[in-house]
């Protein structure tokens, strides 16, 4: 028999898993997301989450409690009679009494090699740290920061080439995959937990704007991978002399290229840029309230000479 589910997310990590547990036949009674937000051109239009749009394209009834920690939200979601809840980036905290009241429990799709990047910014912390590899678990929730037991887990090796986006829609349909083999083993009664170990714990921060600016002293792989893990958002950058100003840039891709220099300094006419050891190759940037460019395309509007510093 398909299971009775609840499901809780947000953003569009969130949404494979929804569309594929719906795909496979189970019964999403109730959508969990975070309330919609003022957007659009004006800022003044609420914008439902994607998963909120995507539920309501399904017919499935949404919810979006400010809080699951009073006894109306107990008794509201307890009401749903669900087998199990399946939670991806949902954005809040599960309070003891709410993992308990589904039959088997809450089932969470974390965006990393667990215990490796525990908490809010996994993909962008296993980028930036140079890690090789990232992945999909599936665990069985308790009330610790991603502290449950492991069910099954995806492994994806993760290249220089690849962005924080890159590696988010790589991620995404595999642990939507992940996770419908996860409930299909719960359905069956065959899924196996494992504790986590206690060696290797990291704890993935939230990204903070502070620590986005390039610090071009740093080897060039260092300065690559903190450029690739920020990209799209909030973006590396760094800034260029502007007539009146600096002008600050953000960097959104690169690659390994030939050369050195002072850190900082413009290589070539290709946007080649020493390091603190080594040199990359600015691909793509972003001028502060313009679109994204290709490099050549930015280099015929803003020329930078061989021998400029960017700071």
């Amino acid at each position: 028999m398909p299971l009775r589910l609840i499901f809780m997310g947000t953003p569009d990590f969130a949404v494979p898993t929804l569309l594929e547990l719906v795909a496979h036949g189970h019964e999403v009674v109730a959508v969990y997301t975070r309330a919609p937000k003022p957007g659009g051109r004006r800022g003044l239009q609420l914008q439902p989450t994607p998963v909120e749009h995507e539920a309501r394209q399904l017919g499935i009834p949404v919810l979006t409690p400010a809080t699951l920690k009073t006894s109306e939200a107990l008794a509201e979601f307890r009401a749903h009679n669900a087998d199990a809840a399946v939670v991806v980036a949902y954005g809040m905290i599960l309070p003891q009494a709410i993992l308990d009241a589904p039959r088997y429990g809450c089932f969470n799709l974390h965006a990393s090699l667990l215990p490796r990047w525990r908490g809010a910014a996994p993909i962008n912390r296993a980028i930036m740290a140079g890690d090789a590899e990232s992945g999909v678990m599936v665990m069985k929730m308790d009330v610790g920061l991603d502290t449950g037991d492991v069910a099954m887990a995806e492994r994806l090796a993760i290249t220089d080439s690849m962005t924080a986006a890159d590696l988010h829609d790589a991620l995404a349909p595999l642990g939507a995959d992940l996770m419908v083999r996860a409930m299909g083993g719960l359905e069956r009664g065959g899924l196996q937990l494992t504790k986590q170990s206690e060696q290797g714990v990291t704890y993935a921060a939230k990204i903070d704007k502070a620590e986005a600016r390039i610090d071009w002293k740093r080897p060039a792989r260092e300065v690559l991978r903190h450029i690739h893990g920020l990209s799209p958002f909030p973006g590396a950058w760094c800034e260029i002399a502007g007539e009146n100003e600096p002008a600050r840039i953000k960097v959104l891709r690169c690659e390994p290229a030939d050369g050195s220099g002072a850190p900082g300094e413009v290589l070539d006419d290709r946007l080649t840029i020493a390091c603190g050891g080594g040199a990359i190759r600015i691909l793509e940037l972003q001028r502060e309230g313009k679109a994204r460019m290709k490099a050549a395309d930015f280099l015929r509007g803003t020329p930078l000479k061989t021998g400029a510093l960017l700071s």
